[in-house]
């Protein structure tokens, strides 16, 4: 298959190109070369931006593309609209903040999606990206009706992680130590293998498979508490969690799934919930979770130096945490 890959070096990208490549795929990128320029010294790549300069995609043709970096409906419009005549299928990687807040636990892909107050916004921020997100969905099946297929991910892990909200817990609970842990161990949560989703997508799209679909994981109900046990069973430290309430968490300021990932206040639980039984039947597998915990251990210690963390609790901000809980609870 002939694939084109909008994108194709950052976090997802780079794992569909393995991926492609793993199956016997000819991937060409098309990017703007500021990212990983080095990365596929044997994959096409076409120069470009999105937003402005398409002219590297014109007279040629592809089977699929594969569109990774869509946040702006004008701009997935644009590409869409020049892609139409130059391949057959478009799959659109959205995400499933496309969804409320609010949103019930185990809810499919036909619950509402947000609706922005102004749809010509076009600044991506905490508040609009999930309004764009479905915006964008939404532009790419009216320029190619019957052709698209919307991947929504939730949490994606794996090597090469720029956000840390997975690489968070593996690296903290390696450190030692007692852990601030969120709530309790029941909690519900969810995440994907970069790895399995990039996999997955390229199947999918080799396929023609259309219309929307839900993608995070595991195949299993994943409780925080059996999510800190196999971190500790990988990165063997002696960690202690230390369960916190979500009143307290609340009273300290600690900001949701940045500060403190995986971790949402219970009215949005959902998000961290949701059904994805319809990929799962269009044939999405997991690897085991313990593989997916080593292997960004793994990555994580080999770039970790003059590298910042993107997200989680800072050492002294944890330890304060700690100390004003444990004074609570005395």
């Amino acid at each position: 298959m002939d694939l084109l890959i909008l994108g194709g070096t950052g976090f997802l990208g780079r794992h569909l190109v393995e991926a492609a490549l793993g199956e016997g795929h000819r991937p060409t990128l098309f990017n703007r070369g500021l990212s990983g320029p080095g990365l596929f010294p044997e994959v096409e790549k076409l120069e470009g931006d999105r937003d402005g300069d398409l002219s590297a995609l014109w007279g040629r043709h592809w089977d699929a593309v594969i569109d990774t970096c869509g946040y702006v409906p004008r701009v997935v419009g644009a590409s869409a609209r020049i892609l139409a005549d130059a391949v057959d299928h478009y799959t659109f990687v959205s995400s499933i903040s496309v969804y409320s807040d609010d949103i019930a636990p185990g809810a499919d892909e036909g619950a509402p999606v947000r609706e922005l107050p102004d749809p010509t916004v076009e600044g991506v921020t905490g508040e609009t990206y999930g309004g764009l997100k479905a915006l964008c969905e939404r532009a790419a099946e009216e320029t190619m009706p019957g052709r698209v297929l919307n991947v929504r991910p939730g949490l994606i892990s794996g090597p090469h992680d720029p956000t840390d909200r997975f690489t968070y817990w593996p690296r903290r609970v390696a450190a030692g130590g007692e852990v601030l842990a969120p709530d309790h161990e029941e909690r519900r949560v969810q995440y994907i293998d970069v790895r399995d989703l990039a996999s997955w997508i390229v199947e999918m799209s080799e396929q023609r498979r259309t219309g929307t679909y839900n993608a995070t994981g595991p195949d299993y109900e994943l409780l925080m508490g059996r999510l800190l046990e196999e971190c500790e069973a990988v990165g063997g430290a002696g960690a202690e969690p230390v369960w916190v309430s979500e009143d307290f968490l609340e009273e300290m300021g600690v900001e949701p799934f940045t500060e403190l990932p995986l971790w949402v206040p219970r009215e949005y639980a959902g998000l961290l919930n949701i059904d994805c039984g319809r990929a799962i039947e269009a044939g999405l597998t997991f690897r085991p979770l313990s593989e997916t915990i080593e292997d960004v251990l793994d990555w994580d210690r080999a770039t970790t130096a003059g590298r910042e963390s993107a997200a989680g609790l800072r050492p002294e901000r944890e330890q304060e945490l700690l100390r004003a809980w444990h004074g609570v609870t005395l």
